[in-house]
């Protein structure tokens, strides 16, 4: 299982342009596009390798012996070489700029795709605010490297080894002394290249360090402001911002004495042979314009080698930003449905029933959230959990759903042990009203739809009545197509409340979980969610986290847990008469039982 918050230095050195592989895989998918803009890009490098043979022509021709004639022939011909040379660059651009938007479009489809399907253990130990930054910055320069960083590298490297041919065609002699110098300048790269390998993951990091902290603080910023830590988190994000800083500033000083070493090598190599190139002009045993030529196509060489030397950390960058992405990508869910999934019966009962289950979760093995745990619920059933914070009731729903596995024991929907059912049938069964209602930034129709995306408006409208939600949903500015802003900051926590109640009518499943949220709500706000829960708990089975005694006096059945098993189990009267666990719970939380 990947995980985003390691520290770079713990991470294994392994960064290598390899990586960038998953990238060329989602190219590749285009080979018309990579077609076209490998056509042009062969164009331009051979019409930048053909300027200086313009030039050959126009020194020996124009400023010879030759006609006037020939003169102009010869810049007709360098007109023609620049007009083929930007069209041909213009139709590279384009090309290469549409295959790294698109490849960019993919990758992030791709890997959200992939991220819907794993469990919720994944985010447990993973923050979603760094999955994030994966997605943005990431990505970004995965487009860079796209659509401008290996097109240019693959121009300089055609144009590079092209104006070497042409060399050797213009006086073999030189270029021979000017292939001397590049064992030279290859060894300053492979040896600095793993340092900046390392800076260059490690700057990635900082950044996508800098968008958690983003996320993290402009998502809680009324407890900053409510608690005065303004000045602390300005801190925080201060030493996130100069910790990128600093490692870029190692990454790019280290780039930056790479490429003065490589452009000092290339160009004191073209100095010195350019030296040999006038004895033999003063010889007579090369032409002006060859030397000419010579001297032009040696600083295209020189100047493609070098830029070489600058996209190399760029597409180290990439290969790093692919690694992280392809992490998220190549993650498999531990929860997924089996080779040849169980159907579960038809029509649907509404049976749940949990065998001597034993659960921990991943981020807290030490403890045993469900221990030897059994509970048999009815078609049709309403059975309250109680119990004091930590003795595992959220667990149970957890469990329900196939979140996650029990390590030992099973859980049974509808006769069908969970494993060897489909994970995506199963929760078709069940609706679930959280206590902490989600609210997307969206309208408050496609909130609604949530509960069951092709439901027409007659129907949300029907669901919004019995949960009591109409009323404040027909006095929004524009109705159902109102914005809720982020996370419902438009609504009160009763209305989001009973918006999540319409979610579960229109979702229509025999099956429902609700963690009953209404202790934080004003007694007016309560008294319509209460009536919307009971139109929502007829004629289902329920399984709900109780929190106010109209609740569990409703319920067919309370059990009481504690340290992950049922300590106690009955009705109201039964369990306060016993004067348990229940009885003391009931004495502090109902106190309107008194």
């Amino acid at each position: 299982m990947a995980k985003t918050d390691v520290p770079p230095a713990e991470r294994p050195e392994r960064r290598r342009l390899g990586e960038l592989s998953m990238v060329w895989r989602h190219a590749a998918r285009y080979p018309g596009r990579i077609a076209i803009a490998g056509a042009a890009l062969v164009t331009t490098s051979l019409a930048t390798i053909a300027i200086p043979y313009g030039f050959k022509r126009v020194v020996d021709r124009g400023f010879g012996a030759g006609t006037s004639e020939s003169f102009a022939a010869s810049f007709h011909y360098l007109l023609m070489i620049v007009l083929v040379l930007a069209i041909a660059t213009a139709i590279r651009f384009y090309n290469v700029s549409w295959l790294g938007e698109r490849v960019v479009a993919d990758i992030r489809r791709e890997t959200q795709g992939n991220l819907l399907r794993l469990s919720p253990r994944f985010f447990e130990e993973n923050r979603p605010s760094e999955i994030a930054s994966r997605l943005t910055s990431d990505t970004a320069m995965i487009e860079m490297v796209v659509g401008s960083t290996a097109s240019v590298a693959l121009r300089n490297a055609f144009t590079g080894v092209g104006g070497m041919i042409y060399l050797f065609a213009i006086s073999p002699k030189l270029a021979g002394m000017l292939m001397l110098g590049i064992p030279a300048i290859i060894l300053p790269i492979a040896l600095l290249g793993r340092r900046i390998r390392g800076y260059s993951r490690t700057s990635q990091d900082k950044v996508a360090m800098v968008g958690t902290l983003t996320t993290e603080t402009l998502g809680a910023m009324r407890i900053v402001q409510a608690f005065g830590q303004e000045a602390r988190e300005g801190e925080r994000f201060a030493e996130a911002v100069e910790d990128t800083f600093v490692a870029a500033k190692k990454r790019n000083g280290l780039r930056a004495v790479m490429t003065a070493i490589v452009i000092g090598l290339v160009f004191g190599s073209i100095t010195l042979v350019l030296w040999e190139g006038a004895i033999d002009v003063a010889a007579g045993r090369l032409s002006g314009g060859s030397i000419a030529a010579f001297v032009l196509t040696g600083g295209i060489v020189a100047g493609a080698f070098g830029a070489l030397t600058e996209v190399y950390g760029e597409l180290l960058r990439g290969a790093g930003a692919a690694s992280r992405l392809a992490e998220l990508i190549d993650e498999r869910p531990e929860i997924a449905a089996p080779a040849r999934p169980v159907a579960l019966p038809v029509p649907p009962r509404g049976s749940i029933r949990f065998e001597d289950v034993r659960f921990r979760y991943p981020t807290r093995p030490e403890v045993a959230a469900l221990d030897t745990f059994s509970l048999d619920v009815a078609p049709g059933e309403t059975v309250a959990v109680v119990g004091p914070s930590g003795a595992g009731k959220s667990t149970l729903f957890q469990l329900a759903e196939r979140f996650y596995d029990p390590e030992r024991g099973r859980v049974l929907v509808d006769g069908v042990p969970l494993v060897e059912a489909d994970p995506a049938a199963v929760r078709a069964r069940i609706a679930m009203v959280p206590q902490e209602t989600v609210i997307f930034a969206a309208s408050a129709r496609d909130n609604l739809r949530y509960g069951r995306w092709d439901a027409p408006d007659e129907a949300l409208w029907q669901a919004a009545e019995a949960a009591n939600a109409a009323t404040f949903l027909r006095a929004l500015p524009e109705g159902l197509d109102t914005y809720l802003g982020e996370g419902g900051a438009r609504l009160s926590g009763g209305q989001r409340q009973r918006i999540a109640i319409a979610r579960a009518l229109l979702r229509d499943a025999p099956i429902l979980l609700l963690d009953e949220a209404t202790s934080a709500l004003d007694a007016e706000s309560e008294r319509l969610v209460q009536e919307a829960l009971e139109r929502l708990m007829a004629d289902r089975t329920t399984l709900v986290i109780a929190h106010r005694l109209a609740t569990v006096r409703a319920a067919d059945r309370i059990i009481v847990m504690d340290h992950g098993r049922i300590v106690e189990q009955g009705s109201h009267a039964t369990l306060v008469a016993r004067s348990g666990l229940y009885a003391r719970l009931a004495s502090l939380q109902f106190s309107e039982a008194a």
